[in-house]
């Protein structure tokens, strides 16, 4: 034979062997299975794999990194080996067919979601998937009744090809399917199939649970129904098309409640919400049409809300005890609402000491088109499983109405198969069912509240439904989508499609169906409540609102002495420099302990790395808690706070704060995921559910909270007045110019006062160490429960002059205006100066330089709510002043001059002027050129201690 023919010969080996290059990734996967269980593959395969190479000679020990590795090599190699048999012609064929056979059965897991029936508006799922067709495989209608081995398909060992078939179509392909193939984890992978297998699309339930099924969907669209007619016209944000969601959330909590779940907190935006509030969370129905005639009560000094974002919480009786059931307010700002309700239950967990989640259950409830498009949902998704921000697994439920607002094509919604792809980013499971068959919801809400608690991981439910209306009632859908609401309107809803299947299966009659349908809307008519098994129990209890309890009363907002004595700070100092033995740090680290040890022996002036450990150091020796979280918070982007300390051996993570004293409380850090949004978000969520924690969110530069913008808007500065909601988060947003440009400058001081009014939020400027070390205290020792914006410093962080004494931490409090600090004669002050931050620290150097004795400093050091009275007395300390100026180092349209001028001007005598000395106006918040920066603090610092000159 010539060398041709030799090749020739060879090749035609290689491509019958089962080792051909198509197959390797089959022969992995029926590795996989021989591993689990040796039985489940044929005895042919199990001779073969039995004689595989060993790892460590033990017994079946191969890892599949080395099988993998095995297996290429022979197909890089393209050398046929041996097979354990040697089989003739007839068994040949039947082998390589069962070959084929099972990788028809994992195309069905892979892409059987594809032809799935899961769309109420579809007639069947795509036709165009080859994977799924027997000739792809090479088999044929001739196979269907020959039998063959299952391999892992749940059901019998051996069936014939017919019955294969039927099995996955009706498994993958029906009412249900299910996208878990790309599971990273082989147990969870391997559960999640016998789950959907076992049942083969067709679960039972009892013939209770099945009216129970119609009766929820009767009430989701006997509400709707009602409102329709007795408010016509008016938003509600239907539910109808996607009726189904309430027997799924009543399957929630009450199959949450078997598993042990003692609380579950919802977020959902508008669409549907009135429909939950009445139907599951157990709002009185006389309530909300009292909000649908605007007779509503107000609550005095609240601008109120919207009946479609308002929340609720009520207590369900469940078989496994009873379930809080809380759903978060909510702007209309769509998926903002997923971060703050993880907060929210971390904070549930937290306070239960739930530490794997096995008793606060977060549901996140989306549109299709906001989750597909909305950022923050791929943020929070990457919160899911971080050290500070995991609530154990979240239970996302899609409402796939197949539109956003007018835009149903697919090209243009997303770039992306599904809406929910967004979740294989965390390889979270996703369930598609068809929203008109609740059974088939029923079964796949089960599963993912399983799966969530079995693994404590994120899941999708996709409720593929429609939209019967437009986006509001009023609406019209047909002018842009008219090919889809013709069909909708043709379509029973789902209720009576399910009716239909009751009645004949003999469950119902048409005379029990008319009396179900007459005895809720009596129950509507008279105002009466509508939801299932409410339960009569003290909400405290769950509610945690007894904490709130000493905050809900007018908040008393006058300064009160924050000190710490002596002793007990050095106390505290000595614990925090006490590090465990063979702990290397860092040289540098090393210096900053040993100088703070010296600030507590009074050796050496105060910095503000050491005022402001010791500020949460006396906190949670108190037994308050203490949660920071930001980019790099735990070094400090300035490398100021060192709270993580590293060993420079192996890496090991120590933090001090978490040892200061038995019984004390607890002190988190966090180098948060690079995010803004759903981080301050999470923390908003966090500080609205427990008062007892002082909760911190700290940006990188106070300019990158403009990510975040929407939290500040819709929930920090307006939570309270819209939805009476306390929060006491604070935000710590770096602040000052020092020439690094546009980006690294302003925390947009003028954003936060802006949204100042009615005494909503606190925004302080502190200068010196002992300014945030009572201004820390002085957040949870005080009756209020205000959010906190604090513009922190950068330089001033290392700035000679920026120090404290211990006596300024151990007696008095925080000062909102510091009075001139240099010893000058105010009968010969003719000018004041007014500031805040670290621009008073150049004009004091300036002052100081030109010997000025008839010019003072005062700095404001909290710009709302404006100390008037404090400020004043000061000024008429000065009788011969007759030269008022506002200084500020940020552009004149920015800052706080515009929002804080009316202010000052108040205190002033009649004919007084007051004069802005700063940046002129500008569209960038900082100069990008540091000679432009240096020429301007040059100007503005002489035309706030000479007046204006021309420049």
């Amino acid at each position: 034979m010539d060398e041709n023919s030799k090749q020739t010969s060879l090749q035609q080996r290689w491509q019958s062997s089962t080792l051909a290059d198509g197959n390797a990734p089959y022969l992995e996967t029926l590795y996989e299975n021989y591993l689990q269980d040796p039985e489940s593959v044929d005895q042919a395969w199990r001779r073969y794999f039995d004689g595989l190479p060993r790892v460590n000679g033990t017994e079946r020990d191969v890892s599949h990194a080395e099988i993998r590795s095995y297996f290429r090599d022979l197909v890089r190699r393209r050398e046929p080996v041996l097979e354990p048999r040697k089989p003739v012609p007839g068994d040949l064929i039947q082998e390589r067919k069962q070959v084929k056979v099972l990788q028809l059965i994992n195309a069905y897991r892979f892409r059987g979601h594809q032809e799935a029936m899961t769309n109420p508006l579809a007639v069947g799922g795509s036709t165009d998937i080859p994977e799924l067709h027997l000739r792809y495989h090479g088999l044929s209608d001739d196979d269907f009744d020959t039998a063959f081995d299952t391999g892992s398909l749940v059901g019998p060992a051996r069936a014939t090809l017919r019955e294969i078939l039927e099995i996955l179509q009706a498994t993958y392909c029906g009412a249900i399917s299910v996208e878990y193939m790309h599971l990273t984890d082989t147990a969870e992978k391997r559960w999640m199939q016998n789950q959907v297998e076992r049942e083969r699309g067709h679960p039972i339930f009892s013939p209770l649970d099945r009216r129970r099924l119609l009766d929820r969907l009767n009430a989701a669209e006997g509400m709707e129904r009602y409102l329709h007619t007795k408010y016509a016209g008016q938003k509600r944000f239907s539910l109808e098309g996607a009726e189904s969601l309430i027997p799924l959330l009543d399957s929630v909590i009450h199959h949450g409640g078997t598993h042990g779940i003692k609380e579950v907190a919802i977020g959902m935006a508008h669409r549907g919400r009135l429909n939950v509030l009445i139907n599951i969370m157990g709002k009185t129905p006389k309530d909300l049409f009292l909000e649908f005639e605007g007779k509503n009560e107000r609550r005095k000094n609240a601008s109120g809300d919207v009946k479609y974002h308002m929340g609720f919480s009520s207590d369900i009786q469940t078989e496994g005890g009873v379930v809080h059931v809380a759903l978060a307010f909510n702007p209309s700002h769509l998926e903002i609402v997923g971060p703050v309700v993880e907060g929210s239950v971390r904070a549930r967990q937290d306070w239960r000491q739930d530490k794997d989640g096995s008793e606060v259950l977060p549901v996140l409830i989306h549109g299709d088109a906001a989750f597909a498009g909305q950022g923050v949902v791929m943020e929070t998704f990457n919160m899911s499983q971080s050290r500070g921000y995991s609530t154990k697994g979240t239970l996302h439920i899609v409402i796939n109405n197949q539109i956003g607002f007018t835009t149903s094509s697919q090209n243009e919604a997303r770039s992306t198969y599904y809406c929910t792809d967004a979740a294989k980013m965390v390889s979270a499971p996703i369930l598609h069912a068809n929203g008109d068959d609740p059974e088939a919801v029923r079964f796949v809400t089960q599963v993912a509240l399983d799966y969530r608690m079995a693994f404590r991981k994120d899941i999708v439910i996709d409720l593929v439904c429609y939209r019967r209306h437009g986006h509001s009632e009023a609406d019209e859908p047909m002018v842009t989508q008219p090919m889809m609401y013709r069909k909708i309107k043709a379509k029973p809803t789902a209720c009576t499609l399910y009716s239909e299947r009751l009645l004949h299966d003999g469950l119902v009659t048409e005379e029990s169906l008319k009396t179900m349908h007459e005895d809720y809307r009596n129950a509507l008519d008279a105002g009466n409540p509508v939801a299932l098994d409410m339960a009569d129990v003290d909400e405290v209890q769950y509610s945690h609102s007894s904490k709130w309890q000493p905050f809900s009363t007018r908040p008393d907002f006058n300064e009160i002495d924050t000190g710490l004595a002596l002793e007990t700070l050095r106390r505290y100092s000595d614990k925090l420099r006490v590090i465990p033995a063979g702990f290397e740090l860092h040289r540098s680290v090393q210096k900053i302990l040993d100088n703070r040890g010296k600030m507590a022996a009074g050796a050496l002036p105060i910095d503000w790395g050491f005022a402001e450990t010791m500020a949460y150091a006396s906190l949670v020796g108190d037994g308050h808690h203490v949660r920071l979280s930001g980019q790099d918070s735990g070094r400090g982007t300035f490398f100021h706070r060192h709270a993580i300390l590293y060993n420079q051996h192996n890496g090991e993570a120590y933090i001090p704060l978490q040892y200061i004293k038995d019984g004390q409380g607890r002190f988190l850090v966090i180098n948060s995921l690079l995010s803004e949004e759903a981080v301050l978000a999470f923390e908003y969520g966090y500080a609205t559910t427990t008062p007892d924690t002082l909760v911190i969110w700290e940006a990188q530069f106070g300019d990158f909270a403009n990510n975040a913008q929407v939290v500040i808007d819709q929930f920090i500065s307006a939570g309270e007045l819209k939805w009476n909601r306390l929060c006491g988060l604070v935000m710590f947003l770096p602040h000052g110019y020092e020439g690094q440009g546009p980006e690294h400058s302003s925390a947009r001081l003028e954003r936060y006062m802006q949204l100042c009014a009615e005494q909503n939020i606190q925004v302080c400027v502190p200068t010196t160490p002992a300014q945030i070390f009572h201004l820390l205290r002085r957040q949870m020792l005080r009756n209020v429960r205000k959010p906190l914006v604090v513009m922190t410093p950068k330089s001033l962080l290392r700035h000679r002059l920026a120090v404290s004494s211990l006596e300024d931490l151990t007696q008095g409090g925080f000062q909102a205006v510091i009075p001139e600090a240099d010893d000058l004669d105010p009968q010969k002050v003719k000018r004041v100066v007014m500031c805040s931050g670290r621009v008073y620290y150049d004009l004091l150097e300036k002052r100081r330089k030109e010997e000025r004795s008839d010019v003072v400093l005062i700095r404001i050091e909290q710009l709302y709510p404006f100390p008037r009275e404090s400020l004043k007395m000061i000024l008429d300390s000065y009788p011969q002043a007759d030269s008022f100026v506002w200084c500020q180092e940020e552009p004149k349209n920015q800052g706080a001059w515009y929002t804080s001028q009316h202010n000052v001007r108040a205190l002033l005598k009649e004919s007084a002027y007051l004069e802005y000395a700063g940046r002129p106006a500008s569209a960038a918040p900082a100069a990008g050129y540091a000679p432009l920066h240096i020429k301007q603090l040059h100007y503005l610092l002489d035309e706030a201690l000479n007046g204006y000159t021309e420049k």
